[in-house]
């Protein structure tokens, strides 16, 4: 299984933070329109399944798959999202995208007042603890050689 990138958007579509792991293929394009692209295709997705699902979806939780990839979105009760692309194998991704959350973002960035909300995240050490979590997941561990 492999982690390809992750994406951070604050409430009103601003990009955050981006994160690269085992990226196959660029975009062709600057990060920041690819950035405008991914944060409008997951406001059409959310928008879409939300109005046609018939069960409620209140967990914070979607994901969606082509034949090549899966995105995963994860929103917090902030409206922060964490837009997570993996391939089609990929396991535990809720989990990860929670303990990336609470254990890297809530520590590093909204517990860390040199880090202003709302702004694109510049810390080190949020980053060099992001790459840590990712690497010792097992979605990560198990991709193959």
């Amino acid at each position: 299984m492999t982690i390809y990138n992750l994406y951070i958007f604050d409430r009103d579509g601003q990009m955050l933070y981006y994160g690269e792991w085992t990226r196959k293929k660029q975009s062709g394009m600057s990060r920041e329109e690819e950035a405008k692209l991914m944060y409008g295709m997951i406001f059409s997705i959310k928008s879409f399944v939300t109005k046609m699902s018939p069960v409620d979806l209140r967990e914070g939780y979607l994901t969606y798959c082509t034949n090549k990839y899966r995105l995963h979105l994860f929103e917090t009760p902030s409206r922060i999202k964490f837009v997570l692309n993996t391939d089609v194998g990929a396991q535990g991704i809720k989990e990860l995208l929670h303990q990336i959350y609470t254990q890297v973002y809530v520590e590093y960035v909204s517990f860390n007042p040199m880090c202003p909300l709302n702004k694109p995240i510049e810390s080190e050490l949020f980053a060099a603890k992001l790459d840590e979590v990712v690497r010792q997941s097992p979605a990560y561990a198990s991709r193959p050689a």
